[in-house]
C-alpha cells in the first residue's frame, strides 16, 4: 500500500524534532496494516503535535488544547468502523487531564499517541506535566517544585487497557504503533523524543539517554491485564438495544379557545418547597390546551431546599422569539423569598397588572390590581399555594380558564395526586 502522507503539505517540524520521526512511523504503520485513508481519522490537539492532521490524506479534526480525546470519543461512538488516532503533546495531556482519565475509564477504542518532549515546545519551552524536576526550562523554577506525571502509571491506574512507553528512536516504532491501533479498547503510547527547538538546547538529552532512561524504568509494553474488558462503544450499543424505550413527549391538542388573543407574561414568586416551578409547568400545559405557544424560565439557588423560587411563563398565540417579561400581566406573590428576589419588578407594574398576593407576604407599593388571599385562613399549605393561586387566576378568565387548568392537571398528574390537585382547584 502506498503512503498516506500528503506530499503537498510535508512535515514542517524543526530539524531533528522527534515529531517527524513519529509522523513517518505512523504512516508506515498505516501502510503495514493496509488501512485506507477514508477509514482513518486523525484528531489533533494544539501545539506542535497539532500539525499531524495536515500531513496525512485521512479524515481529520483539529480541536482545542487538551480536548482532543473528547472529540475523538464522539467520532468513534458515531462512526465505530473508523480507526481514530489522537495525537497530543505532553502540554495538551496536562491541560486535558480530566478528559484523559475519563477516556481511560471508558475504554473506548481510540489510540492516543502522546508526543512527549517534556515541555511546551511551541509556546516558549515552559514546563509541562512531564518535565523532570532537574530540567532547565522557560518557566524558571516551577518544575522543581512540582512532581512530574508518569503517563503510563496514571493511565494504567485510571483503567486504560493498553499502555506502553517507548523511545521514538527505536527501529520497530511502526510495529509498536500498529499493536496499539490493533488493540480493541483505549491504547496509550507514551512516546519520548527530543525538542531541539527548546528543550534540548538547555538540557543534555539525546536518543541514547532517552533509551537508557526508559530502560531503567519498569517496563510498560502493552495490554494491562487488570484493565482488560469490553470496549465501551460495543457495550454501550448492546445495552442500549436492551434498554426500555424512552417515553415520547406528550402531544397536547388544542381543545379550548384562548381567553386572551395577546401575549401574556406571568411571574410566580415564592420559596423552596412551594412548588413554584410545578406551577409554571401547569401554566404552560394549560396554555398548550388552548393552542398557545409557551415558554418557561425558572430561577432558584443551588440550595434547592432553601431560598427563592421564581418561575416566569410566557403564553402567546405567536411564536415566542423573546422569552423575557419586561412588564408582567400577572404576578403571584406567594412567598417572601421570591418577592425579595424581584423587588424591583413591582416598580414596573401597570394598573392593568393583576397581583395575586398571599396575605402574609408583604410586597412593595405598586400600581397593579391587588387580590389578597389569606391562605392560612382557608388552611392551604405552603406547598399548595401555587396551585390554588392558579385556580384563582383561572377564575378571572384573563390568561387561562378553569377548563384549561384542569386539563393541565390531567396531563401532569395521575392517580391520587390528580385527585388531590382537582380538589384543591375546586376549593
Amino acid at each position: 500500500m502506498t503512503s498516506l502522507l500528503n506530499n503537498n503539505r510535508p512535515p514542517v517540524f524543526c530539524p531533528g524534532c522527534a515529531h517527524e520521526t513519529v509522523t513517518r512511523a505512523l504512516d508506515q504503520a498505516f501502510c503495514n496494516m493496509q488501512i485506507q485513508g477514508r477509514d482513518i481519522v486523525i484528531v489533533s490537539d494544539i501545539g506542535c503535535s497539532g500539525l499531524f492532521d495536515t500531513f496525512f490524506h485521512t479524515h481529520a479534526f483539529h480541536g482545542l488544547h487538551g480536548r482532543a480525546l473528547t472529540y475523538a470519543t464522539g467520532i468513534k461512538l458515531a462512526c465505530p468502523d473508523l480507526n481514530v488516532i489522537v495525537t497530543m503533546g505532553d502540554g495538551g495531556l496536562g491541560i486535558g487531564g480530566a478528559h484523559l482519565l475519563s477516556t481511560c475509564r471508558r475504554n473506548i477504542d481510540l489510540t492516543l499517541l502522546v508526543l512527549n518532549n517534556f515541555n511546551y515546545g511551541m509556546t516558549g519551552g515552559q514546563f509541562s506535566a512531564t518535565t523532570p524536576q532537574e530540567s532547565q526550562v522557560g518557566s524558571a523554577f516551577l518544575n522543581r517544585i512540582e512532581k512530574p506525571m508518569d503517563v503510563c502509571q496514571v493511565t494504567a491506574a485510571a483503567g486504560a487497557g493498553y499502555v506502553a512507553r517507548s523511545s521514538v528512536y527505536r527501529n520497530d516504532l511502526a510495529l509498536e504503533i500498529k499493536k496499539a491501533i490493533r488493540f480493541k479498547g483505549f491504547s496509550v503510547l507514551d512516546l519520548w523524543g527530543l525538542c531541539p527547538g527548546r528543550y534540548s538546547k538547555k538540557n543534555k538529552l539525546s536518543p541514547k539517554t532517552i533509551q537508557q532512561t526508559i530502560a531503567r524504568l519498569p517496563a510498560v509494553t502493552g495490554p494491562v491485564q487488570a484493565n482488560l474488558r469490553g470496549e465501551y462503544g460495543e457495550q454501550y450499543r448492546a445495552m442500549a438495544l436492551k434498554a426500555e424505550p424512552q417515553a415520547q413527549p406528550v402531544k397536547i391538542e388544542k381543545q379550548y379557545p384562548p381567553p386572551s388573543p395577546k401575549r401574556s407574561g406571568i411571574i410566580i414568586l415564592g420559596g423552596a418547597g412551594q412548588r413554584i416551578v410545578t406551577g409554571g409547568e401547569l401554566l404552560c400545559y394549560a396554555g398548550l390546551t388552548a393552542g398557545l405557544n409557551a415558554a418557561q424560565k425558572n430561577d432558584y439557588p443551588i440550595t434547592v431546599l432553601r431560598g427563592h423560587s421564581v418561575s416566569e411563563v410566557v403564553l402567546s398565540p405567536e411564536t415566542i422569539d423573546y422569552t423575557g417579561i419586561d412588564t408582567p400581566d400577572v404576578v403571584l406573590a406567594l412567598g417572601p423569598e421570591g418577592v425579595a428576589r424581584r423587588t424591583n419588578l413591582f416598580k414596573k407594574l401597570k394598573s392593568g397588572t393583576t397581583v395575586i398576593q398571599a396575605a402574609d407576604v408583604p410586597i412593595p407599593d405598586c400600581a397593579g390590581k391587588i387580590i389578597t388571599i389569606d391562605f392560612q385562613a382557608i388552611r392551604i399549605k405552603a406547598q399548595d399555594r401555587a396551585l390554588v393561586g392558579l385556580s384563582i387566576l383561572a377564575g378571572l378568565k384573563t390568561v387561562i380558564t378553569m377548563e384549561m387548568l384542569k386539563e393541565a392537571l390531567k396531563i401532569r398528574f395521575k392517580g391520587k395526586v390528580l385527585e388531590k390537585a382537582m380538589a384543591l382547584v375546586d376549593t
